[in-house]
């Protein structure tokens, strides 16, 4: 049997690729925003924090670590409304991203806080800066600047985990590729565009984080 490679006929559905691109874009944008914020502010807790906040946020991140992130989103989308918590598939597919970045991105994070020298922190307070500003300037800082490059990577999968988010309907590639080729019979020209689709837009990702590691913090070692 010889197949015949007829990509041309994915050109009617351009227009779904494209929009599949936007939303695969804004998920990851609001995802990484929000996820990195999430990560700093329990890296934070875990690794100064008080025993009461240090408890709830270290069981929040191994059971996020410890299981699948295709059951985060469906017990977001599916397992919520049960209690009255009603999210349509974008913004559960927003906060599920939201969720697994922070409990990756806190582990990352407290790594290179706890990295940071006791004896900086010594200098900062001998200085008369505040706890807060100790913890901005001469901690966090120079934290995220070590470990920016470990930290994009997890960003990078975490747009590739948003393929998962069809399976709520969210009109993200994955779910233009499989609509593509349930209406035109083009799977392999369909998934193959889509894959190298992902890929520059991985590669593009690093890319813009690199550069962006290097404007934040130059002279780190964000690369």
């Amino acid at each position: 049997m010889v197949y015949h490679f007829e990509f041309g006929a994915l050109i009617p559905y351009i227009p779904v690729i494209l929009h599949g691109v936007l939303i695969t874009v804004e998920l990851t944008l609001f995802g990484t925003v929000l996820g990195i914020i999430v990560s700093i502010l329990c890296a934070w807790a875990r690794s100064g924090g008080p025993l009461w906040l240090r408890v709830p946020v270290g069981t929040y991140v191994e059971l996020i670590r410890n299981t699948p992130f295709i059951i985060q989103l469906f017990f977001i989308f599916f397992g919520l409304p049960s209690v009255g918590v009603h999210l349509n598939a974008i913004d559960a597919s927003i906060l599920a991203m939201v969720i697994n970045l922070g409990a990756y991105g806190t582990e990352i994070v407290r790594a290179g806080i706890t990295a940071t020298p006791r004896g900086q922190r010594e200098a900062g307070a001998s200085l008369g800066l505040s706890g807060p500003q100790i913890f901005r300037h001469i901690v966090l800082v120079p934290a995220l600047s070590r470990i920016w490059p470990a930290l994009s990577g997890q960003v990078v999968i975490v747009m590739l985990g948003s393929a998962v988010c069809s399976q709520i309907s969210v009109q993200e590639l994955t779910y233009a590729a499989s609509f593509i080729q349930s209406r035109s019979f083009r799977a392999f020209e369909a998934y193959f565009v889509v894959t190298a689709l992902y890929l520059i837009l991985a590669l593009l990702l690093r890319q813009i984080l690199r550069l962006g590691g290097k404007r934040i913090f130059p002279g780190g070692k964000a690369r």
